[in-house]
C-alpha cells in the first residue's frame, strides 16, 4: 500500500510539471503574438499563476508583460504606475530565484527587463521620476551587459534609450542604429521554447524609425 501510494504521488507530480511546462509554453507562444494592453494583461495573469521550473521565468515574463504595457502606456503616464510597481516586484523576485554565482545569462535576461520597467517609472512623470529611476534603468542595463555583453534583448533596450535620449543629453540616433542592428544579427532565426527569444520584432520597429 506504501509503495502504491508513493507511485502515485510521483505520478502526480510529474503530471502536474508536465502540465506546468505545458501552460508556460502556450502562453510563450501568445506573447510572441501580443500587441495591445489587454493582451499582456491577460498574459500577465496566466503568467503569474504558473509555477513550475525554472522557477525564475513565470516572474520574468510576466515582469516583461507589465513592462511592455507601460512602454505602450508611455504617453499616459497616469495609468503606469500599478504596472511598473507589479513589473519591478516581478523582476526582483525572478532575480532572488537565480544564482548569482552561477546563472549569468539568466539574470541578465531579468536585468534587461528590470531596466524596462524603471523606464515605465520615468514615463508617470518625468520631471519627478526621471532622475531616479533612469539613472537606475541605466545601472541595471548596464548589469545585464556586463554579465551578458552579446543578449540581444539587453542591446534592443539600450538601443531604445539611445534613440529616445535627446541629444543633449546623450541620445545618439546612429548609435541607436548600430545597437538594433547589432541586436538583430544576435538573434538570428527565433527561438520557439519558452526560454526568452523575444526582441526580433522590437528591433524592426526602432530601426524603421531611424533614418
Amino acid at each position: 500500500m506504501k509503495k502504491l501510494l508513493i507511485t502515485l504521488s510521483v505520478a502526480l507530480l510529474s503530471y502536474s510539471g508536465f502540465t506546468q511546462s505545458n501552460a508556460l509554453q502556450q502562453a510563450v507562444s501568445k506573447l510572441d503574438q501580443a500587441q495591445t494592453v489587454n493582451d499582456f494583461e491577460q498574459l500577465e495573469k496566466t503568467f503569474t499563476g504558473i509555477s513550475g521550473q525554472p522557477a525564475w521565468l513565470s516572474s520574468y515574463y510576466a515582469a516583461l508583460c507589465n513592462a511592455k504595457i507601460g512602454f505602450l502606456l508611455q504617453d499616459d503616464g497616469e495609468k503606469i504606475e500599478p504596472y511598473s510597481n507589479r513589473g519591478e516586484e516581478q523582476a526582483k523576485r525572478a532575480i532572488a530565484a537565480l544564482d548569482s554565482a552561477k546563472q549569468h545569462k539568466e539574470l541578465a535576461e531579468v536585468y534587461t527587463v528590470l531596466s524596462m520597467v524603471y523606464r515605465t517609472k520615468v514615463f508617470i512623470n518625468p520631471m519627478t521620476y526621471g532622475r531616479k529611476y533612469g539613472m537606475l534603468s541605466d545601472q541595471v542595463l548596464k548589469q545585464a551587459r556586463a554579465l551578458d555583453a552579446q543578449n540581444p534583448r539587453a542591446l534592443y533596450v539600450a538601443a531604445w534609450v539611445k534613440y529616445a535620449t535627446p541629444k543633449m543629453w546623450g541620445g545618439d540616433k546612429q548609435l541607436a542604429k548600430q545597437l538594433a542592428t547589432q541586436s538583430l544579427q544576435q538573434l538570428g532565426t527565433p527561438g520557439t521554447d519558452v526560454y526568452p527569444h523575444w526582441g526580433k520584432a522590437e528591433d524592426q520597429a526602432l530601426l524603421s524609425k531611424i533614418k
